[in-house]
């Protein structure tokens, strides 16, 4: 776990004179699985320089995290307890306080909120199972939920389309199906029902693992935990189905060793595109076009050793990626014409670092 006492960065540093005013920060928050706790940063939206809060403490190992549209509530997949949190967060100082806890059948690895804020989904990798809870008056999800269903083993995360009328569950390769389950959601009662087709099948050895939405285009990219890749897919938004366009390596070329890759962001502007690799242990750049959505690679900057979970900045001008086996923290600065990252800062983290998420509150 991060404590104050420890060096703040183990490289680099704030420029001298430099003056940083409260209404310039953005906050991170890091779940620090094998520590049970949840370490709140803020980050200087001018230099990305991180500074360490507090720690929470989140008994049971917390993982997934994800904020509510409001930005009120911070919700916590516990995978060791086998439950999901829900916090209040302080606008002001980005503290929490727990605000409820409900029971699971399982480990959570990934937590989203729908589009309206009023239901929170849920993956489980080794329970086989897509789940939906009702958020509750007080920000909280609530129990039971109102969907467990039944997909393969493998299933890696789910979001909600633009519209909010569909749902995509990717699963792996390696043990699972090598399959983005499709589904449609009803936003008023919270039920997923399988599309049709209720699953598309990738040809190739991929393993969809992650996903994001392009904010503006009809697009949608996987991350391939077994592929070393990322494919892009034109979305249907009538039929709410995905048909495949590109699939792009996040490798250089000629390299053979071993690896997987984790999570994927894309910038808030759609124009920049980025994917880790654990094994390479590097994060791959990538140019989004404007009107196809294709996308050209712009390189690969080296990261901490297993870099499972990383995020950007809400205004796209910073990187945060948690290193896994090391669990540092390391920084780096987007170039705002090409997207390629430069390294800031490399910080002492805590253990098993699972889930990185960066917001702006209201204070």
């Amino acid at each position: 776990m991060y404590t104050p006492d420890r060096p703040r960065a183990a490289t680099g540093g704030r420029q001298r004179g430099e003056v940083v005013t409260q209404q310039s920060k953005i906050h991170l928050y890091v779940a620090f699985q094998d520590d049970d706790s949840i370490s709140v940063f803020t980050v200087d939206s001018a230099t990305g320089q991180l500074d360490w809060q507090e720690a929470v403490t989140v008994e049971g190992g917390p993982a997934p995290l994800a904020i509510s549209p409001d930005k009120d509530v911070l919700h916590v997949g516990r995978r060791g307890s086998q439950q999901l949190s829900s916090y209040r967060i302080d606008q002001g100082t980005a503290g929490l306080s727990l605000i409820g806890t409900v029971p699971l059948q399982g480990e959570p690895v990934y937590v989203a909120m729908d589009r309206s804020g009023r239901y929170l989904l849920s993956a489980y990798y080794y329970q086989s199972t897509a789940a939906v809870h009702a958020v509750g008056a007080d920000g909280a999800a609530t129990f039971p939920p109102v969907e467990w269903r039944y997909t393969s083993h493998g299933a890696h995360a789910i979001q909600t389309d633009r519209s909010n009328r569909f749902a995509f569950v990717p699963h792996i390769a390696n043990r699972g199906p090598n399959a983005i389950f499709q589904f449609r959601f009803d936003e008023t009662t919270g039920r997923l029902t399988p599309n049709e087709p209720p699953r598309h099948s990738p040809r190739e050895y991929l393993g969809p693992r992650a996903f994001v939405f392009h904010p503006t285009l009809d697009t949608v990219y996987f991350s391939d935990e077994q592929g070393g890749s990322v494919t892009a897919y034109n979305l249907d938004t009538s039929a709410g189905t995905l048909m495949p366009f590109q699939t792009i390596s996040t490798l250089p070329a000629g390299y053979s060793e071993p690896n997987t890759c984790s999570q994927i962001r894309i910038a808030p502007s759609g124009r920049f595109l980025y994917a880790p690799n654990r094994g390479h242990n590097s994060v791959a750049s990538f140019t989004v076009d404007p009107s196809t959505g294709r996308l050209t690679a712009t390189g690969r900057v080296p990261t901490e050793p297993v870099p499972r979970a990383f995020n950007l900045d809400p205004d796209g001008r910073f990187v945060v990626v948690g290193g896994q086996d090391s669990g540092r923290l390391a920084t780096y600065r987007i170039d705002q014409d090409r997207g390629q990252l430069t390294p800031l800062e490399t910080y002492e983290g805590g253990n098993n670092p699972m889930w990185v998420l960066m917001t702006r509150l209201a204070g």
